[in-house]
């Protein structure tokens, strides 16, 4: 017998504002609230606020936390500096990635990892396994945290009247222990968007007093609240990859074009190296791109890619009509030698052959 799904400490918020609401990873999450035009549409040109308390957190720390992650992580987790970000991926043995991370680093000693909803348990299970043999300690502390996320043009300017800290001295991927609305929290300077904006670590108690105050800065500024809906398609635009879509445990980060997080050269070993670095130095058969077309219908995750003459040369990952651009986009992994940009290729849709060109990946990046 299934258990019914979990809800987020601000559920009933969700519910006043009328959300439609969606079954994702164990967690009943709000999938849309105004429309998925309109909301994609506020992150691009005001701002969204996002209810994201489904992701993982697990605190590593101790004398060697930092060594601990180095091994467990393809990152170099020792060069991250105190109230600094990271983006990494957890692999297995063989190189696939067993999900894509956000590691902060809060001191010396103490480094929390967000991983994805639905691979939240496996992350902490791998962890807690791979630091066994260090100085360091493993909790699971997903239940100490709501994460909210205000995303956009105007982020720094609906935080900054509910907050001491100085904004413009918080760089991109930083994470600090700071204060909002009155309310102890961890802001980071991250997100899943595409734009400018901000991830607060909240306690589940605080989570409804911080997104009444970030609602109420956030009148004057257009700010709307966001479902999971338009976070996939702002997502999508900027070409951040999905795991269970873009990524997997049957691909390495090279597939993805993803190589960069993967520090071969840090001190010592770690889970994946050996074939990482046999990864390194082999292109892959297939290599993931980006897709356009003038048709109406949008590719879509599972659909297949065809050459000019019909023969079946890739799959489609994630594809939707893209607001901002005015057209369907996908990203699909295809064979190499139909990779370069401005090569013409055809998605099956629904039995139709429909004509998409490659592009560069991303599709959508914010002016500076």
């Amino acid at each position: 017998m299934s258990s019914s799904p979990r809800q987020t400490p601000l559920h009933q918020v969700h519910e006043a504002l009328g959300a439609t609401f969606t079954e994702f990873a164990g967690w009943r999450m709000p999938l849309r609230y105004s429309g998925d035009t309109a909301e994609h549409n506020a992150v691009r040109n005001s701002a969204g606020l996002f209810d994201l308390t489904h992701m993982g957190e697990i605190r590593i720390s101790g004398p060697q936390a930092a060594e601990a992650l180095d091994y467990a992580l393809v990152a170099n987790a020792s060069a991250i500096k105190p109230g600094r970000a990271r983006y990494t991926m957890i692999c297995d043995e063989a190189g696939g990635v067993l999900d894509d991370l956000i590691v902060y680093r809060l001191d010396e000693q103490e480094f929390l990892v967000v991983a994805n909803a639905a691979n939240a348990a496996v992350v902490s299970a791998e962890l807690a396994e791979r630091v066994g043999g260090f100085d360091a300690e493993h909790q699971d502390v997903s239940d100490d945290y709501a994460l909210i996320a205000v995303q956009g043009p105007n982020a720094v300017a609906i935080l900054a009247p509910l907050t001491d800290t100085d904004l413009d001295e918080v760089k991109y991927y930083a994470g600090y222990r700071s204060r909002v609305a009155g309310k102890d929290v961890l802001l980071a300077r991250t997100g899943y968007t595409g734009e400018d904006g901000f991830e607060l670590f909240t306690a589940p108690g605080d989570a409804e007093a911080v997104w009444q105050a970030l609602t109420e800065s956030g009148a004057r500024h257009d700010l709307r609240p966001a479902g999971l809906s338009c976070r996939d398609t702002l997502r999508l635009e900027a070409g951040m990859p999905l795991y269970g879509n873009e990524l997997s445990a049957d691909l390495t980060p090279y597939h993805a074009n993803l190589g960069r997080v993967v520090k071969l050269d840090k001190p010592g070993d770690f889970v994946g190296k050996a074939a990482l670095a046999v990864a390194a130095e082999k292109p892959t058969e297939r290599t993931l791109v980006g897709l356009t077309t003038e048709q109406r219908r949008a590719p879509r995750h599972g659909y297949r890619v065809l050459d000019a003459d019909g023969a079946e040369i890739g799959v489609v990952t994630s594809g939707a009509p893209s607001p901002t651009l005015g057209h369907p986009i996908g990203m699909a992994y295809v064979d190499r030698d139909h990779s370069e940009p401005g090569t013409q290729l055809q998605v099956d849709i629904r039995g139709r052959n429909v004509a998409v060109q490659v592009v560069e990946l991303p599709f959508y990046r914010r002016e500076a």
